[in-house]
Parts: structure tokens; sequence; C-alpha cells
């Protein structure tokens, strides 16, 4: 964590409103810890750049963590002249990170830009940036995607990296166009393998880490890397809208074990599964995977949404379109262990079947219409 004393933050503030008043670019800090001014007033062809970055969550703080890092280098060759953020209000990652190392921060939308930036970089932002605003860079705004573009274009691409069982994704740095997200043409893209059994969370952390070093490689060389950029291509495209709550219902006769494998680590860390038992809403918790079950009567094909406690293993194991699933845990009125539902619940009643949303609001219709 890039830290700096209390002293070197008050005199970072003082030297900031200089900056502001006297028509400075940046400030960097010198070797012996003093900060100096830096009055470059044109825009350059090359680095360092002054840059302003537009970030919120986790994942963009990757990227400003390594563009500071480049900031507080004193060797000539260092790519960053100033770093000043954007960010959303609110107590956001980015606004912390920028808070806690004495970066100059600026409320959305900002103002007051014009010839103070040579280029912008964007990273998990979520705001539309407009035309007059992309304008005012002369080297135009990067974007930090976490996704082989066309691929997966819109919020939530490392969620549906992992939903939808991709084996390879990657990070893309693109240029920031109005009107639309994720449509500029790409300036670098580099692959990324995804590990067997990650979860969406895993992925995210090794994706940011990339990208970051990404960033910094195409900064290096930008102007060349403009030169060559290149619209993305038409075939290919995908969306990835954002994750919510009616994703995380199970659908036993439609979904595979895989298929609920791979949702659960896409969002399982964030929105609990869910299905009905008789009436109720039950939240899935500690998927153990795909189970073997032995059943007394290998004649009978069991229903979809069957459950069958496995005591050796204090597992539930719920029959799906192709197998058995299992959960360690449960949530109804309160947290239960397998051993926990199946002694207070499961074992009183017949109806040891956990049924999909739409067939239980099915179900409710029709005994409500048999009442009337």
């Amino acid at each position: 964590m890039w830290t700096n004393s209390r002293t070197a933050g008050a005199s970072l503030r003082i030297l900031n409103h200089l900056h502001h008043c006297c028509g400075h670019t940046g400030w960097r800090r010198g070797t012996d810890g003093r900060y100096r001014g830096l009055c470059r007033r044109m825009s350059s062809s090359g680095p360092p750049w002054r840059l302003l970055f537009f970030g919120s969550d986790h994942f963009a703080v990757e990227s400003l963590k390594r563009l500071t890092s480049s900031w507080y280098e004193t060797s000539s060759e260092g790519i960053v002249e100033s770093l000043e953020v954007v960010t959303l209000s609110g107590n956001v990652p980015v606004k912390k990170f920028a808070q806690q190392n004495q970066l100059p921060l600026h409320s959305w939308p900002p103002d007051n830009l014009d010839g103070r930036f040579d280029v912008g970089v964007v990273v998990s932002f979520g705001c539309l940036l407009h035309e007059t605003l992309i304008n005012k860079f002369p080297h135009g705004i990067l974007n930090v995607h976490p996704s082989l573009l066309p691929r997966w274009r819109g919020p939530a691409p490392i969620f549906h990296t992992i939903l939808h069982g991709d084996t390879v994704t990657g990070v893309t740095i693109m240029q920031i166009r109005p009107h639309r997200f994720d449509v500029g043409p790409i300036v670098n893209q580099e692959l990324h393998q995804v590990p067997e059994k990650c979860t969406a969370d895993e992925l995210g952390a090794a994706l940011a880490t990339k990208g970051a070093h990404l960033l910094i490689d195409t900064l290096t060389t930008l102007s060349e890397r403009l030169a060559h950029k290149r619209n993305q291509s038409r075939t290919g495209e995908t969306f990835a809208p954002k994750i919510s709550t009616s994703m995380c219902w199970i659908v036993w006769e439609e979904q595979t074990c895989d298929n609920i494998d791979c949702l659960y680590r896409a969002i399982g860390s964030r929105i609990p599964l869910r299905t009905m038992w008789m009436g109720k809403t039950i939240k899935l918790l500690d998927f153990v995977g795909k189970c073997h079950i032995t059943l007394s009567d290998q004649r009978r094909r069991p229903a979809p949404g069957s459950v069958s406690y496995q005591k050796e293993s204090n597992t539930l194991a719920v029959c799906c379109k192709d197998g058995w699933v299992g959960f360690k845990t449960v949530l109804l009125k309160k947290r239960l262990t397998a051993a926990d539902f199946y002694n207070g619940y499961l074992h009183q009643t017949a109806e040891g079947l956990f049924v999909s949303k739409k067939r239980g609001t099915e179900a409710r219709q029709i005994r409500e219409n048999s009442t009337l």
C-alpha cells in the first residue's frame, strides 16, 4: 500500500492548491522526499503523461496502484508525470486509495480540465463519458476491460466468463468512444487461460493484475499502439449484463451438474443460489460439486429436485438434469447444516423435493384455484 506520512500528505495538499492556482501540470516526488512542480503546459507526444484516472471498485484499484507506483518513480523513464482521480460518490475503494495516497480527487462529472491532461484512463467506472469530455484528452481515453472484446461487452464480463464455462479470456485496452460502452478500437490485448474450477473472484483478481501491467505496457508505447489500433470484429459479439438475483434460482429439470457448478462459481460468493421447498425459499450454501449417489432401486429415475441426505459426508444431494449435486449448508429461517435440515425438517415430511421457482409458483396457483 502506498501510504505517505501525514506531513507528506499535508505538503502535497498545499502543492496541489498551488498547482491549480499557478498552472503547474502536476508534482513528482524526488529522491529527497520533496515534491517538485512540473510546469509543462502543452500536450506531449510521448511519456511521461499527465493522466486523469476514472474508477470505482477493487478491480480498478489494481491499475491505480500501478500508476501510482510509476508516478513515484524518479527516473527519467517514468511514464506518469501527474496523476489525478475521478470517482463516484460514496466510500468506494478507488476513493479510499486516492485519499490514503494523497492523489488529487475530482467528483463526477469533472470540470475545468482544459489543457491539463494528455490521456484519460477508465477502469471499471460504470458511467458513460460524453463526447465533449473525451475530446479534452489529446490522446483519448483508454479503458481496461477484463475480456477479449468483442466477447463479453458490458458491466459483468468476468461473471459471464465463468457462468458460460469459457476456458480462455483476457484483458483488452481499448479507446473509449461516446454513446456506447465497449465498442471502441482495440489498442492492446492479452490472452489469459481460465483455471479449472476458478471462481469469479479469483479470476477477477488475476485479470486486475494482468490489466494493470498491460496498461503500463500500453502507456509506455502509446503513440505507436494508437497508430496500429484496430476496430473490433463484427463477429463474436456477446453482452454481459449485470448479475441479478433472478439468475440465482436453480431450475433442476433444465440445468446440468456443470451448469450449476458454473453458476455457483460465478455468483455464489455474492448471491446465494436459491430453490423452493414446501412453498418457502431456501438458500443453498457451501456447494461441493457433483455427487455420486447409489439408489436402492436403480430402475426408478428420481424426479429433478429430489433430495437425498448423505450421512457419511453430511451433504444434501439434489437431483438435477443429468445427475446429483451437493450442498453442505442451507439457509431457511437460519443457517442449517445438512444434518440439521434433515433432522429438523426433511425426515418429518414425505415431501423430499426441492422445486424450481417457476414450478413452485404454478403449484401454488393450482392449490389456490382448487379452494375457490
